[in-house]
């Protein structure tokens, strides 16, 4: 009898054995596989989420196919406690340990909601944006400019939120001024800024920034960029170059910057500007003359005056020779590459051809032409010429 209970015992161990084992390869399948998301999703782990929390979240979204098996995978992997907060993209197909893995690897939330404030030359504008899961594409929510417009309340609804990600981006071309005056309207940024800063000694690009981050301390770190920019591209600079610092180069930088805003164009003005540097010539150049007028604290707004164009400024580039004495914007790298490596022409003239760019020239025939076509152009849509020919 014994032995037939031991044989039994023995029988049932190895069946139950067996069906562990399998019970073990098919939630390692589970864990490890392709999950069932079809289309993308956006998870959000609350601060202080559980991981039995979140794993019946992931379950109601989809994400995974059994929340129990989430966790005894995430036990088992010794990061049940690794969650981190806030609101992070799961792709479709991805299986739990990677939907474990995106959970757990911290670093900015790579979903939800973003705030961008966009200052640019003409408006700065606060937005807000969600990200559509499905489409991996941002979604705008509200938009306002904080100088003139009420605030939205779709923007105060989730303005204090704790995973909403902040961004301030600079455009090409803005002032000093412009920025330093933009930054103080950020209500969601601390502290005072207490002098504009150096012309064209800040980097155009998009910062990601916090609630409550120091005004001051942010203007240094766009500084900071743009130092570290012009130091790298100043050290690739061509040879023969008519300007000796990396301070001349930023302010001809500057000048590319607000002459044209087609890339292709830039290594062309930028050549433009060198030839006539070399040549004896003056500039010539209305952005040189309107930063005269506006110090860089807004847009002219208007066609420069025959008065102006013959004021003798600092920045009167038709009176003037060389450059001015410092940058009229903050130019961006692109610019700063075209002014350190223009392209080798013969070019010394250029006006606006009516599609956006500029027509150009190596004789003052050949310029005037381009100049008729252009007035004609203007005529045509009954627009009054503005300021000189010689530059734009």
């Amino acid at each position: 009898m014994w032995r037939s209970v031991a044989s039994n015992a023995l029988t049932l161990f190895v069946v139950v054995l067996v069906v562990v084992s399998g019970l073990l390869a098919w939630g390692r399948e589970q864990f490890t596989g392709p999950g069932p998301l079809v289309e993308a999703v956006c998870v959000r782990v609350e601060r202080g989420a559980s991981l039995s929390a979140v794993s019946r979240t992931l379950e109601t979204q989809g994400a995974v196919s059994d929340a129990r098996i989430f966790r005894v995978g995430a036990d088992y992997s010794d990061r049940a406690a690794g969650l981190k907060f806030g609101s992070y993209l799961v792709p479709p197909a991805a299986s739990m340990v990677q939907v474990l893995d995106i959970l757990t690897a911290g670093g900015q939330s790579t979903c939800g909601r973003e705030v961008n404030y966009r200052i640019g030359v003409l408006v700065s504008e606060i937005v807000l944006r969600e990200l559509d899961a499905a489409t991996n594409a941002y979604v705008e929510v509200a938009k306002f400019d904080p100088a003139v417009d009420p605030v939205p309340a779709a923007y105060t609804d989730v303005a204090a939120a704790d995973d909403l990600r902040w961004r301030v981006t600079l455009a090409e071309g803005v002032t000093s001024w412009q920025v330093a005056e933009s930054l103080k309207r950020a209500e969601f940024l601390s502290g005072e800024i207490a002098d504009v800063p150096a012309e064209g000694n800040l980097a155009p690009e998009s910062y990601e920034v916090a609630r409550g981050d120091d005004r001051a301390a942010l203007l240094g770190l766009m500084a900071a960029k743009q130092t570290q920019i012009l130091a790298d591209l100043w050290a690739a600079r061509a040879t023969g170059l008519p300007y000796d610092t990396p301070e001349e180069a930023l302010v001809m930088a500057s000048i590319v910057e607000k002459e044209t805003g087609i890339a292709a164009e830039r290594r062309q003005v930028a050549s433009v500007f060198v030839n006539r540097m070399r040549q004896g010539m003056k500039l010539q150049t209305d952005p040189t003359v309107i930063y005269g007028v506006t110090k860089g604290q807004g847009a002219l707004g208007r066609g420069l005056r025959q008065s102006e164009l013959r004021r003798a400024t600092p920045y009167n580039t038709y009176v003037i020779d060389g450059l001015p004495p410092t940058p009229i914007a903050n130019p961006g790298r692109l610019s700063i590459e075209a002014a350190l490596n223009p392209d080798t022409t013969d070019f010394v003239f250029f006006v606006a051809d009516g599609s956006g760019g500029h027509a150009f020239a190596e004789t003052l025939a050949e310029h005037n032409e381009n100049v008729a076509r252009w007035r004609a152009i203007e005529a045509e849509r009954g627009e009054a010429a503005q300021g000189g020919v010689q530059g734009d």
